[in-house]
């Protein structure tokens, strides 16, 4: 039988490996319906190897759906939530550079970053709904996107989209599940149930042509601004994040043993 130290040891090998995966398809499951995301690998590499080391270490698993704008993005990434603690930050990496290559239409995912700083990208995403590329390929250096929503997966983002916010703590449009404006103005407690969780972010096919049909759009707008120095590559992005997600990789295995 193996030791704990040995399956935390496994545990931690398998991240590595993980981490390097060209991965090209991956599934966002909630608890509003599971949708898949084509990944843009050989077009953003260092923000594809950023996303799916969080995802491989398990830190995207129980955050939640933070912010909702109609019309304009959802966002998740950053934060979870429970009864007892309230809102919490997940750990993060370091920052990664920015590749704006692609265009932020309607249905791509993107990485959300500081305002003033263009290269400050981590763990949060959004998803575009609608398309945003005229003020989002250009503000702040560009908005990366990574990846796109396939299938009928846009149904379940809109359903996300279409639920009541409400501002609480400092978050200012949060969505909520059951909850009312009514419960708001009675001041009923906002529990974990009421949230948009998600529940795990996976990989579901690793080939790396997957959905070779899916055409991304090029971001032609960025050619306006100043070009910015390239401060990362992709191996090194995923290296310097692993290390700040040790821990969170060895509480997931010790709580498996």
């Amino acid at each position: 039988m193996k030791s704990k130290l040995e399956n935390v040891g496994l545990a931690l090998l398998a991240l590595f490996v993980s981490a390097q995966i060209n991965a090209t398809e991956v599934q966002i499951r909630t608890n509003l319906g599971n949708f898949n995301v084509n990944l843009f690998d050989t077009r953003t590499p260092v923000t594809v190897d950023n996303f799916l080391a969080y995802a491989n270490a398990g830190a995207y698993a129980q955050t939640i759906v933070h912010r909702s704008e109609p019309g304009f993005v959802i966002q998740s990434g950053g934060f979870v939530f429970s009864d007892t603690a309230g809102f919490e930050e997940i750990p993060t990496g370091n920052a990664i550079a920015n590749e704006p290559e692609l265009s932020n239409v309607r249905g791509t995912i993107a990485m959300a970053k500081l305002p003033s700083d263009e290269n400050s990208a981590t763990s949060q995403w959004f998803i575009n709904l609608d398309d945003n590329s005229a003020n989002l390929d250009v503000q702040n250096g560009g908005f990366t996107v990574f990846g796109q929503v396939i299938g009928e997966g846009m149904d379940v983002v809109d359903a996300i989209a279409s639920l009541p916010r409400f501002s609480t703590g400092s978050f200012s449009a949060l969505p909520l599940r059951d909850y009312t404006a009514s419960d708001a103005s009675n001041n009923v407690t906002i529990t974990r149930e009421n949230m948009v969780i998600i529940e795990d972010i996976v990989i579901v096919n690793d080939a790396q042509v997957t959905n070779p049909d899916i055409t991304p759009v090029a971001n032609t707008r960025i050619d306006q601004l100043p070009t910015t120095p390239d401060t990362g590559s992709s191996g090194g992005a995923v290296w310097y994040l692993l290390a700040p997600l040790f821990m969170l990789a060895v509480r997931r295995a010790l709580k498996r043993l």
